[in-house]
């Protein structure tokens, strides 16, 4: 019985190693500082950007518009029209904005998950997470990100 338990505790103690010897670690990544050197990224925000220009020299001309008109029915038309395409900009505005920031998100996601497993890591997780320990791979996400397939 006694050679029973010895056995048993060194085979757990064997297995403790070997789990441990398997286990990679966690790695962690700084996402703004990814967004800031990813080109594609970098285009994006540039786009939504110059979008957003569009819309303020829209209302600037709308706004010349409205002071020339003369008339209370002739404002009030003309605000009625003018709430209906802002509107219609606005919605445009925020699913073009959406919609890069998703690509965004999802390219330097795969180019993460494909660090993760070249590094034999068990997770990345934000930086903002990690107090102590842990793998910083944000530059190789972004060398992996300016490298291409994403």
């Amino acid at each position: 019985m006694n050679k029973f338990k010895i056995g048993t505790a060194a085979v757990a103690v064997l297995a403790a190693l070997l789990m441990k010897a398997e286990a990679a670690g966690v790695g962690f990544i700084n996402y703004q500082k990814v967004q800031e050197n990813y080109p594609f990224a970098i285009q994006a925000v540039k786009e939504v950007e110059a979008k957003s220009l569009e819309l303020q020299q829209y209302m600037l001309d709308k706004d010349k518009q409205y002071k020339s008109l003369d008339t209370p029915l002739k404002k009030k038309n003309f605000e009625d029209a003018t709430a209906r395409e802002l509107k219609a900009k606005d919605e445009a505005f925020m699913k073009l904005k959406m919609s890069k920031e998703e690509q965004i998100y999802k390219k330097i996601q795969a180019a993460t998950k494909d660090v993760m497993v070249e590094q034999k890591l068990d997770a990345i997780i934000s930086d903002r997470v990690i107090f102590v320990g842990g793998l910083d791979v944000t530059d190789l996400v972004i060398q992996k990100l300016k490298n291409g397939k994403y």
